[in-house]
């Protein structure tokens, strides 16, 4: 599942911080997005019916988690990336991420592993 480019970035958070109630993301991804808190709120209630967020209350808040993998994910839309923008058919290096500041040694090599995998698809 491709997260859209309003989603990414909530995402990108829940990846780092396991689990936060929607304010705590909203002041994560404000100030980047410029939305209101009710346009948070709403990005995560269709996230949560595309299984992309899960959500729980936690001592009477509502908190939510990643639903669907970093890794997996971020194959995706390189993938995607590599073939609607670069017209790359064949394998696309890991290594090119190297400067990423969300990737470890650890998830490049988990990266480049999945993109080996979908080649193709």
């Amino acid at each position: 599942m491709k997260p859209s480019p309003s989603e990414l970035p909530l995402l990108k958070v829940l990846w780092s911080e396991t689990e936060l109630s929607a304010r705590e993301l909203h002041e994560h991804i404000a100030v980047r997005l410029d939305w209101s808190l009710s346009s948070t709120r709403k990005t995560l209630e269709r996230m949560v019916e595309k299984g992309m967020v899960t959500c729980s209350d936690k001592h009477g808040v509502r908190v939510y988690r990643a639903g669907i993998g970093k890794m997996s994910t971020l194959a995706a839309l390189t993938r995607q990336f590599a073939e609607a923008v670069l017209e790359i058919d064949g394998p696309m290096p890991a290594s090119s991420f190297g400067g990423s500041r969300i990737l470890s040694e650890q998830e490049l090599t988990e990266l480049e592993a999945l993109l080996e995998e979908n080649e193709g698809k």
